[in-house]
Formats: structure tokens, sequence, C-alpha cells
């Protein structure tokens, strides 16, 4: 691309893909023009393409893979200029264990149990889900009432080296969930997502490429209650990291039930989808910017605002 001010500093900015999506699943095409309007320019990579490693800043957006490769994408994380959201929050977030931290910390959660890998699973009761700690997508997550059926996939799940969560099935699930969007630590939006998981003992249905399970997406309007778990989320992320709410670009905040009795099932920190789509045409627009605002003030932080010059 040829620049119009060649003697002011551009930013090298990269969306960080995978090799399956490299340009994300479209809900993030209006970033691109959104960050143009603010004078910057980003490209797409998928995350273990070198260029990235030359880049200024570098943008969590559809990392989809990486729990197959989990060492070396946290490894990656660390060997990049800068990244958003930072490496550390990207390291505790990525393994499921920080539900018990969020706990810890007061927050309502989906009763969850944890296994390492060399831990023994008990017999659960009643209808469970099990899953990878580690994982995108909802890949290899089940639901079970076969307890017998729900220890062999764990035990396979542990004999590939993973640790699990075991968690009780709400039925609430079945009327979805809600995903409360933080841009810059304010709530910008929120979007519902359809239940993902079929009945026991089948794996859910995934898109083409196979990277994550296909999800039916609406609009939303959460009550007070609801929205109150996810500011106290990104209160309890901020305060563990010792990081201004600001300073977090982007966070989703997976919510089921209503205003009765709302638990956290997930809180993304690394490459969720944000529901751009879901939006109408203006506030689409105001969220984008509000993202773009986002990644412009990280530069300004870093050192690498666009108005920098060359040789200075």
């Amino acid at each position: 691309m040829k620049l119009a001010r060649p003697e002011v500093f551009h930013p090298r900015i990269v969306f960080a893909s995978c090799a399956a999506l490299p340009e994300g699943d479209s809900d993030d095409a209006g970033l691109v023009a959104a960050l143009r309007a603010r004078g910057l320019h980003v490209s797409w990579k998928p995350w273990d393409d070198p260029v990235t490693l030359q880049a200024d800043l570098v943008v969590l957006r559809a990392t989809w893979d990486y729990s197959e490769r989990v060492e070396e994408f946290v490894a990656w994380t660390r060997a990049v200029r800068n990244l958003l959201n930072p490496p550390a929050l990207v390291a505790w977030n990525i393994d499921k264990h920080y539900l018990l931290d969020l706990q810890r910390d007061g927050l309502p959660i989906v009763p969850t149990r944890y296994y390492g890998a060399d831990e023994t699973v008990p017999p659960p009761t009643g209808e469970v889900v099990v899953k990878p700690a580690v994982g995108a997508g909802s890949v290899g997550a089940q639901r079970f009432v076969d307890p017998a059926a729900a220890l062999r996939h764990a035990g396979a799940l542990q004999s590939a080296g993973r640790a699990v969560l075991v968690q009780p099935y709400d039925p609430r699930i079945a009327r979805g969930e809600t995903a409360l969007v933080f841009l810059n630590g304010e709530p910008s939006h929120a979007f519902t997502k359809g239940p993902i998981l079929p009945p026991a003992g089948r794996g859910p249905q995934f898109e083409p490429t196979g990277t994550f399970a296909a999800e039916k997406l609406g609009a939303a309007d959460p009550a007070e209650e609801v929205w109150e778990v996810g500011h106290a989320a990104i209160a309890a992320v901020t305060n563990r990291f010792a990081i201004a709410s600001r300073d977090l670009l982007y966070a989703r905040v997976d919510v089921i039930g209503g205003a009765d009795d709302p638990r956290l099932l997930e809180l993304e920190l690394v490459e969720p989808s944000l529901g751009f789509r879901q939006l109408g045409a203006a506030e689409k627009r105001r969220a984008e910017r509000d993202y773009a605002l986002g990644v412009e003030a990280a530069l300004i932080r870093l050192g690498l605002g666009p108005l920098s010059h060359r040789g200075m």
C-alpha cells in the first residue's frame, strides 16, 4: 500500500488469525475501515506467519487453532513486539481453570470441577458437560447422561495430555446464552448465542472449516443483573493483572440465565467473535469506532502513535 505521507510513522498493525480462516469469519470486516478512518492500516496474517514478529502491534482476532499448539502459541504471544490483549492475560485465559479463580473472586460461575491430565475423574451424576480445559470453538465439548461414556471421553482427553472440566448441564442453556461485549473496559453491546451442544452423546456441528462450532446468533437486550456479572468479570480480571480497565481492548462475557440467577459460563479474552454483525448499522459503526479508538489509544500508550515522525 502506498502511503500518502511517507515521512509520518505508520505503525504496522496485524490482525492475527489462523490458516483455516486467514481473514477471520467476516464479523470483523468493518474494523479494517474503522481503523483506516483513524489513519491506521492493518493487515490480516495467520498468527504463525513470521511477518507477525515484525509488526509494531498484533491484535488477536481469529487464532482459533491455538488449542492444538498451546505451548507454541503462548511462546509466540511473548515473542511479538506488542500484543492485544496482553500476553499474561492470554496465558491465564487460555486455560479454563480461570473460572475457579473468578469464583474465588466472588463471581457466580457455572459449577465447575477441574481435573488435570493425571488426575482421576470420579463418575459424574446427572447430565454433565465434559470439555477440555484448553480449547476453542467448543471443540471436544460434549454432553453426557451416561457416567461411563462421560468418563471415557474425559479419559480420551486426558490420554492426549489435556486437563478437563466437568460441569452439570444447566437446562437454561437450551434458551441460549448472552454474550456481553466490552470494549476498552466499557460495556458496548450484547448478542445471543443459541445452544451449541446437541443432546447427550453427540458432538456439536462445526462450520465448514471445522475450526469452531456453528452458532445461531441474534440481538439481545440483557437485564441489568446480567450486565452486573459482566462488570464484575471485567473488574476481577483488571484487578488481578493490575491494569486499567480501559487497557483491556476487548472482552466477551458469556452468561446463562436471566435476572434471577445469571451465571458466568466463560470470559473470553483471546479470540472471541464480538457479534458486530448482530448490530444495526448505526450501532455497528459506533462499536467499530470504539474498537478503533482502543487500538489507537494502545499505540499512543506504547509510544507508537500515528503522529510520531520518523527520525524523531
